[in-house]
């Protein structure tokens, strides 16, 4: 039977050019700004624009969204299984979008989800994967070359006309040796895309991701090794996709996936599903693993990296079963159910929903919930895989996301400042107040101080304005002050021993009258000597002598005197 998986995936050829994700000089650089606004765009986003991750099948409803704590851990916030009953067993979903629109809405309410923007993911049959080598072309260049559609018509060759088709693409590879690149071109029917996001509508939400469901796998397994800091997952993971659905083996290694289909046939399924016959399931385990076995020996010559257990996830409820099957046709590789909760922190009241043998099957929906980290493209990553998304309007909806989360920013930016600057204000303000009161704090006695002095200054100012008033009439006199102090000054030098003065009376002219006392005559005859023989006195004489004073002590035995003396000039 023919492969119904062979236009989807191609096993990869070891002759076939190396992803590798682009090196440090292939990115593009930015200054410490541009890096720093993204960076609080991207946070800001995150926690404004929430996301719920919707896995929809014919059987089951799966809801889940993720938040980050005040601890920066992963919480799993909502999460909800809804059963579908009444729909045929291999019916599909877009055979019955009204069924599953109504459905979707009953799980909405019972989750409580609160958010409008949806990642949901198609199934890897309704979608054209593939890497393709071109020229060496600048981003301009492919830009050009992909509106004239001149890159996909040459590159690509689909049956149907191109504009049939939601197209995503990204350049993961570029050898300037070589002077090729290598593009991620991944494309769906948009009336498929369009079905998609119509059963979304109607039941409630706004699709703003459509992903497919391998890489949404993937998003679910790198967030759980990152979240468990796993050192030996962190370059090559190995995961296997087994069920009724999709079988596949993803090799994920340095970050870009490697995707091998495994063919089942359709009586397969019934022994997938029914497991009574022990040869059957027993043959489908050696087709199953002898695809598997060469799909990771292919890998391992080619990269010459050993591959030693594989993820596996799963929705049989009897996985177990075979997965002892495969470990004993598998000898030297191990088979590991997934768990996508693994670092989650579980909320109480939603352990007993997720308390489950197998939780890999919940694997997709937990991988579009970690979708809200890149959605609106402020968190690029290495490779294009966590990027993808095929909704026709991305750009333009990416772009109001983008506007809209910006001018949040700036108007959370500028209330900020206004705030900080009314902070700064209203603290110098109180800082003000404070100092103030403090050099206030004795003002009553201040007050008093200053009214005493005021009393004070006001008998100062009378007394300076009759001092002002002398000075100026003593401006009109003529002052004889030098010649009164020279004379003085002499008659001070004059007297000897034993003699003091009593009283000294100047005329005011060109006589002056000594009057004191002296201890004996020869002390009077000495003083008027002395007087005589100085400049400015041209006489000095006895006018009259007195005889002790018996009656006070200290005069006793002392002669009294009065002596002219007349004043020459100088």
């Amino acid at each position: 039977m023919k492969n119904p998986f062979a236009n989807l995936f191609k096993k990869k050829d070891p002759a076939a050019p190396e992803i590798t994700p682009p090196t440090g000089g292939e990115q593009k650089k930015e200054n410490f700004f541009s890096k720093f606004l993204k960076n609080r765009l991207g946070k800001s986003t995150v926690k404004g624009e929430e996301i719920v991750g919707v896995d929809l099948s014919t059987n089951e409803i799966r809801l889940a969204q993720i938040s980050s704590n005040k601890s920066n851990q992963w919480v799993l916030e909502k999460f909800y299984s809804h059963k579908i009953e009444g729909l045929p067993e291999n019916a599909t979903v877009l055979e019955h979008p009204d069924k599953i629109a109504d459905e979707l809405k009953v799980a909405l309410q019972k989750a409580k989800i609160s958010t409008s923007n949806a990642a949901i993911a198609i199934p890897v049959t309704s979608a054209i994967i593939r890497v393709v080598s071109s020229p060496l072309m600048s981003d301009e260049e492919l830009k050009t070359a992909i509106a004239s559609d001149s890159l996909w018509e040459n590159l690509v060759q689909l049956t149907d006309n191109l504009d049939d088709y939601s197209i995503f693409h990204q350049v993961i590879n570029r050898d300037d040796k070589a002077n090729t690149m290598d593009i991620l071109f991944v494309a769906s029917k948009l009336a498929d895309i369009n079905s998609y996001t119509d059963i979304i509508k109607k039941g409630g939400l706004n699709a703003v991701i459509i992903d497919v469901k391998c890489f949404a796998l993937k998003s679910a397994v790198d967030q759980v090794n990152q979240i468990s800091g796993s050192i030996e997952d962190s370059n090559l993971t190995a995961v296997l996709e087994f069920g009724l659905d999709e079988n596949y083996v993803m090799i994920l290694y340095e970050n870009n996936p490697i995707i091998t289909d495994i063919f089942i046939r359709s009586q397969d399924r019934t022994t997938l599903i029914e497991s009574n016959n022990q040869e059957e399931m027993d043959a489908l385990v050696r087709r199953y693993v002898t695809q598997v076995k060469q799909a990771v020996q292919d890998f391992e010559t080619k990269y010459e990296k050993r591959i030693r257990n594989l993820k596996v996830t799963s929705n049989l409820p009897n996985v177990e079963t075979y997965l002892g099957s495969f470990r004993k046709n598998l000898v030297n590789t191990g088979f590991n159910l997934f768990d996508p909760l693994d670092g989650l922190k579980i909320p109480a009241q939603l352990e007993e929903s997720v308390k489950l043998e197998n939780r890999s099957y919940y694997s997709t929906v937990l991988g579009l919930a970690f979708r809200k980290l890149d959605v609106f493209g402020y968190y690029k990553f290495v490779t294009a895989v966590k990027n993808i998304n095929l909704l026709p309007n991305r750009d333009s909806m990416m772009a109001q996301k983008k506007a809209k989360a910006f001018s949040n920013f700036a108007f959370k930016g500028i209330v900020g400042a206004v705030s900080i600057i009314y902070i700064v204000l209203f603290g110098l303000s109180f800082w003000q107040i404070s100092t103030l009161n403090n050099n206030i704090s004795d003002y009553d006695q201040v007050l008093q101080s200053h009214e005493l002095n005021k009393i004070k200054v006001e008998k100062i100012s009378i007394e300076l304005s009759k001092l002002n008033k002398s000075l100026e009439l003593s401006k009109s006199i003529q002052s004889n002050k030098k010649i009164s102090f020279r004379v003085l000054a002499q008659i001070a030098s004059a007297v000897p021993k034993r003699v003091r003065f009593l009283k000294i009376d100047y005329n005011g002219s060109n006589q002056i009258i000594i009057e004191g006392m002296a201890a004996s005559d020869q002390d009077i005859l000495k003083l008027i000597s002395n007087l005589n023989s100085k400049k400015l006195i041209s006489q000095a004489s006895l006018a009259s002598m007195m005889l002790p004073n018996n009656s006070a002590a200290n005069t006793r035995n002392m002669k009294g005197f009065i002596i002219a003396c007349k004043l020459g000039k100088a």
